[in-house]
């Protein structure tokens, strides 16, 4: 993200599309250019939307507190094998075992936000685990642009398969309690919804700003949701209040905050669309409701 540049309500709305695939890259800066006044250039505009990741490191991966590594698992009804980026507390062990979170990345695969975010987890007691999706194909290539490309190239049914497995190894897993619940963001907010409704045993999840799972599905949700959405982003809002009747209809445990002035993608502290009070709160809020519902 540029320091010089904030960019305007309008430009960020229609990142959002291009980053979700409503609208192709040419498309996108060519209707970028309406922005690019006063001296702005559409290059610059652009390049101001880009993540930083070197704002992604609220915990360094040397941190003393944590152990992090790249592992394989097996995922034999999606990829058949996985990787995910492993990371627990110093002193979790099969004698001192913690609860466990899958951590599931947006729809570019896992870039450093993500493997930051499962720090973060391990910090605050957890075994986090934060599968790639793009494994399959050679893995997060290192930029978002490609990341969604490659994304776009799986089956999203067996992405979700992979995030399935994840929660069994986790489970099984000789650092945990067998206690375990997902957080997800974009993609990964949806993902967590289909957990909930597809994966009995998970004990929690926490879907920030993604869409709801059908209303068929509903009934066969066990996991209480904490979910988070952005007030600006009318996209993923608008299915929200079908989603909202089905799991008051159905008795489902639920709570749901909507962030003021927040748009898509507000927990993600890399990209202009961060917002600090929102994401904070948010986390604040996820890691009471972990502290809830994994003891």
């Amino acid at each position: 993200m540029s320091d010089q540049i904030t960019p305007q309500q309008g430009v960020l709305d229609l990142y959002d599309k291009y980053a979700h695939g409503f609208i192709d890259r040419r498309t996108f800066m060519n209707r970028l250019g309406r922005f690019a006044v006063g001296g702005l250039t559409v290059t610059a505009l652009a390049n101001s939307l880009l993540p930083n990741y070197a704002l992604a490191e609220q915990v360094k991966p040397d941190d003393m507190r944590i152990v992090g590594e790249d592992i394989l698992y097996p995922s034999p009804n999606g990829a058949g094998t996985m990787m995910g980026y492993l990371v627990r507390p110093i002193d979790a062990c099969d004698t001192n075992p913690r609860p466990g979170v899958v951590v599931i990345h947006e729809n570019r695969g896992l870039n450093p936000y993500i493997r930051d975010v499962a720090r973060r987890l391990a910090v605050a007691g957890y075994v986090a685990l934060a599968p790639d999706a793009l494994y399959p194909l050679g893995g997060y290539p290192g930029n978002d642009d490609d990341g969604r490309m490659m994304q776009r190239q799986r089956d999203r049914d067996e992405m979700v398969e992979d995030f399935k497995a994840a929660v069994s190894f986790l489970e099984k897993h000789p650092n945990t309690t067998g206690n375990v619940g997902c957080v997800g963001f974009c993609f990964g907010g949806s993902v967590s919804n289909r957990l909930a409704a597809e994966v009995p045993s998970l004990k929690a999840a926490v879907p920030f700003y993604g869409g709801g799972v059908s209303a068929e599905a509903v009934p066969n949700i066990n996991a209480p949701l904490l979910i988070h959405l952005g007030e600006l982003d009318k996209r993923v809002n608008a299915g929200w209040p079908d989603y909202e009747a089905a799991l008051k209809a159905n008795n489902k445990a639920y709570t749901m905050h909507m962030y003021e002035g927040a748009n898509h993608g507000f927990h993600n502290d890399t990209t202009p669309r961060y917002d600090a009070e929102a994401a904070e709160l948010a986390w604040a809020r996820t890691l009471a409701f972990f502290a809830e519902h994994l003891v």
